[in-house]
């Protein structure tokens, strides 16, 4: 309000869009680094756990933590590549392609299904329409 800048330009939409791209991706890799966190922190407590403390010796499998870790770490690698693979080949540019396609395909059949309708139902030709309504037409032709 009291602002010495004002702010007169608006985002277009693609400025806008790209905005909201970014921020979904910052988003991503934000919650891929807590990811990493949280596998480091839950890695150190199962190692200590087990060999330490000696909890889950009386389990059928020995070494359990190991286990569990590489499962955890398959897991962290499919959404780290999530993030950086699959992101690079299925991008909003892919996105924007696909939808392109899907309504290419949707105006084809509706192209199709309203082909189909009109030879099913033979409506007038409009010259025939015009000139039955000219000829029940009893005004005359200035005053319509």
């Amino acid at each position: 309000m009291f602002s010495k800048t004002k702010k007169t330009d608006r985002i277009d939409a693609e400025q806008r869009e790209q905005y909201e791209y970014a921020r979904r991706r910052i988003k991503q890799k934000k919650n891929l680094m807590r990811h990493f966190i949280l596998f480091l922190v839950g890695s150190i407590v199962l190692i200590i756990i087990n060999p330490v403390l000696g909890y889950g010796n009386e389990t059928l499998i020995k070494d359990w933590f190991i286990w569990a870790i590489l499962i955890w770490t398959f897991i962290f690698l499919i959404h780290l590549f999530n993030v950086f693979v699959m992101n690079k080949f299925m991008d909003k540019e892919w996105e924007d392609r696909q939808l392109e396609k899907l309504k290419a395909r949707q105006a084809e059949k509706i192209a199709e299904l309203q082909k189909q309708v009109d030879s099913e139902l033979q409506l007038p030709k409009t010259d025939d329409f015009t000139k039955k309504n000219e000829a029940d037409n009893l005004l005359p032709p200035d005053v319509q």
